[in-house]
C-alpha cells in the first residue's frame, strides 16, 4: 500500500509541476533547476504545503501514510531548486504553521488560484492530491469534507468534478479495506485458526505447521520431488499468512 501511495505522489507531483513557470519564482520549472530567493510562503510550492497542512490535520491526526507522503512531497518539490536542503526547511515551516488553524484556508486558496487561474486541469490534479491525503487513513470525516469543500470551492473545481472524484476515492478505499478483510481472514485460514485465539496461539500454531511442511522435513521422511515442491509452496503461503497477521495484530 505505501508503494502504491508513493507511486501516486510522483504521479500528482509530475502532472502539477509539468507546466509550472518560473515568472517572479511564483512556480516551479520542472526540467530545470533554479534558486530559491524570494518568500517561499507565496510561492507554489509554499502554497500548495499550507493547503495540504490544512487538510492533513483536518481529522485532528495525521497518519503515518499521511506523514509519509508529507515527507515525501517536501523532498519532491525541493528537489527542483539547487538550494534545496533550505527549501525543504522552509516547507516543513509552513506546513508546521500552517496546520494549526483553518483560518486562513480560503484565502490561502485563493492565493493558489490567482498562480492558476488558466491551468483548470493543474487545479484538478492538486484537488484530487489533496483529497488523497483526506482519504488515505480509510476514513473520510466530515471535518476533512468541510476543509476540502471550501479548498475546492475557492479554487473554482466544478462542483460535479469534485463530487466526482470524492466517489472515485470511496469506492478505491471501500474496495481496498474488502480485499484487506479477505487476506485477513484467508491469512487465519492458512493457519489453521481464528481471530478469537490470542496471538500465543497463533504462533504456537504457524510453528507447528512450519514443522509440517518444512522441506528439509518432508525430505527426511523420504517424500518424491513433487511433495516436497508442494510442501515448499505450502511453506511459503504459512509465512505469508504469519506475517499478515502479525502486521493486524501490531506485533
Amino acid at each position: 500500500m505505501k508503494l502504491i501511495v508513493l507511486l501516486f505522489v510522483g504521479v500528482i507531483l509530475y502532472l502539477i509541476s509539468r507546466s509550472y513557470k518560473t515568472e517572479d519564482y511564483n512556480n516551479i520549472k520542472l526540467d530545470v533547476k533554479q534558486k530559491f530567493d524570494g518568500n517561499i510562503a507565496d510561492h507554489e510550492a509554499g502554497l500548495l504545503v499550507a493547503l495540504m497542512a490544512k487538510v492533513a490535520k483536518a481529522d485532528g491526526q495525521v497518519c503515518e501514510l499521511e506523514a509519509e507522503v508529507l515527507k515525501h512531497t517536501f523532498t519532491d518539490i525541493s528537489s527542483h531548486f539547487t538550494n534545496s536542503e533550505e527549501v525543504r526547511d522552509q516547507l516543513k515551516s509552513i506546513y508546521a504553521k500552517e496546520k494549526e488553524s483553518f483560518d486562513n484556508t480560503i484565502d490561502i486558496a485563493t492565493k493558489y488560484l490567482k498562480l492558476t487561474k488558466r491551468d483548470y486541469h493543474k487545479r484538478l490534479k492538486v484537488m484530487e492530491y489533496l483529497l488523497n491525503i483526506a482519504f488515505i487513513d480509510g476514513d473520510f470525516s466530515q471535518t476533512e469534507l468541510m476543509i476540502t469543500e471550501d479548498i475546492a470551492n475557492a479554487l473554482e473545481i466544478k462542483r460535479t468534478d469534485f463530487e466526482n472524484m470524492i466517489n472515485q476515492f470511496e469506492i478505491f478505499y471501500k474496495n481496498r479495506a474488502a480485499s484487506q478483510k479477505t487476506s485477513i481472514d484467508d491469512a487465519y485460514k492458512r493457519l489453521e485458526a481464528t481471530k478469537d485465539e490470542d496471538f500465543a496461539s497463533i504462533k504456537k500454531k504457524y510453528r507447528k505447521l512450519v514443522r509440517q511442511y518444512h522441506p528439509d522435513i518432508v525430505t527426511g521422511q523420504g517424500a518424491d520431488q513433487a511433495t516436497i515442491d508442494q510442501a515448499n509452496t505450502k511453506l511459503q503461503d504459512i509465512n505469508e499468512a504469519y506475517e499478515i497477521i502479525k502486521e493486524h495484530l501490531g506485533k
